[in-house]
């Protein structure tokens, strides 16, 4: 995934990513996709500005956790059977985008095993944050 941090509105943003994410998932449209798990790669890339993501006490409170990202990812995917990549991406999309520190947000999924003659298939989106509020006074 190619970075946007060259784009005006998030040139003032740090990006935190999480690559190649592998969910086993219940997805797929076809019958026989519905009787099995199939591997899914997820990648995402979140934008958090400068100001709420630049730890000056080297605490783990002062940025955006990797771990919220796995772990928000392995909530939704264990809510049950997905038919669509796009559901999934635009899921995902909108929990990243919830939280509170992030401006914006990018986020793909792909699913490596479907044909023999590629290397995945997938799709990808992008949003911005309705508001980036503050979760902490970053001033002390």
């Amino acid at each position: 995934m190619q970075s946007l941090l060259s784009h005006p509105s998030l040139m003032d943003c740090r990006r935190l990513f999480l690559r190649n994410y592998e969910v086993w998932i219940n997805i797929g449209v076809h019958d026989f996709e519905k009787k099995g798990e199939q591997r899914v790669l997820i990648n995402v890339d979140l934008y958090i500005p400068l100001a709420l993501s630049t730890p000056k006490d080297d605490e783990l409170d002062e940025v955006v956790d990797y771990d919220f990202m796995r772990r928000t990812i392995s909530l939704r995917v264990k809510q049950g059977h997905i038919h669509l990549q796009e559901t999934l991406c635009d899921d995902v999309l909108a929990l990243m985008l919830a939280h509170p520190r992030v401006k914006a947000a990018r986020v793909s999924t792909q699913k490596p095993d479907v044909y023999p003659d590629c290397d995945a298939v997938g799709c990808e989106v992008f949003g911005l944050a309705a508001d980036v509020t503050p979760v902490q006074d970053l001033s002390r």
